[in-house]
């Protein structure tokens, strides 16, 4: 095997791999703020939101990312919703904006389910001491049970992270410059099917570990302070 384009192409894939994150923690961010929201609404006594969370969720958790993403980037702009560009912010900046969306309202499906369950695992003693004290149901949620429910769901947040920087490589398919769209850019410019997604996967692979290192000193130190 030849690896010597990457005296060349080096840049190729490093920029590629700082879209790859970028995208994956925007992605994360968004998802997570999707997926606090459905999760109270699906645990809500309020019939209609727990109907509107569970539609959500089941469509979504039931169709394929690539159909998602497509609805995304040519259903949108046919009803007259556009992702501008903004050169300031990069090259194909509404293209990005277009792939993060899609991969936040399909990681906000998972994240809710994920949510839903920590909150559920938590005492149900611990709302009604809140309530007893004269906390409201939304400050109780907010300072009492959502802190105990994200340690006891950090691992699943931290697997569903990983999940998407793997998971984002489908954006290459709309233009989106990511790692594997560099990659396979690589690959066209030197007639080199193989090595370059090699050198693809490995920088993957060095992203996803370095991630799940830093969720497990993460876990390690909350840990730490629930005993202190």
């Amino acid at each position: 095997m030849d690896f010597s384009f990457l005296t060349n192409y080096h840049m190729f894939f490093i920029n590629g791999a700082k879209i790859t994150i970028l995208l994956a923690l925007f992605t994360v961010a968004l998802g997570t703020v999707i997926g606090v929201f459905l999760a109270l609404m699906k645990i809500s006594k309020n019939i209609l939101l727990k109907g509107v969370a569970s539609i959500y969720i089941e469509f979504i958790r039931g169709t394929p990312l690539l159909v998602q993403l497509f609805i995304i980037y040519y259903g949108l702009p046919m009803i007259g919703i556009h992702f501008p560009d903004i050169p300031a912010l990069g090259q194909n900046f509404g293209d990005f904006m277009a792939g993060a969306v899609a991969l936040s309202i399909n990681s906000g499906a998972y994240v809710a389910e994920i949510i839903r369950a920590g909150i559920q695992a938590v005492d149900k003693g611990q709302m009604e001491a809140a309530r007893s004290l004269g906390m409201p149901h939304g400050l109780s949620m907010k300072k009492i049970v959502l802190p105990q429910a994200f340690k006891n769901i950090l691992p699943a947040l931290g697997n569903e992270f990983i999940a998407v920087i793997k998971e984002s490589a489908i954006v290459s398919i709309i233009g989106i410059h990511d790692l594997m769209y560099n990659a396979d850019t690589v690959r066209g410019n030197t007639f080199q099917p193989f090595e370059p997604l090699i050198v693809a996967a490995l920088i993957y692979f060095v992203i996803t570990f370095t991630f799940s290192k830093l969720i497990g000193m993460l876990e390690r130190r909350m840990n730490t302070d629930a005993r202190t």
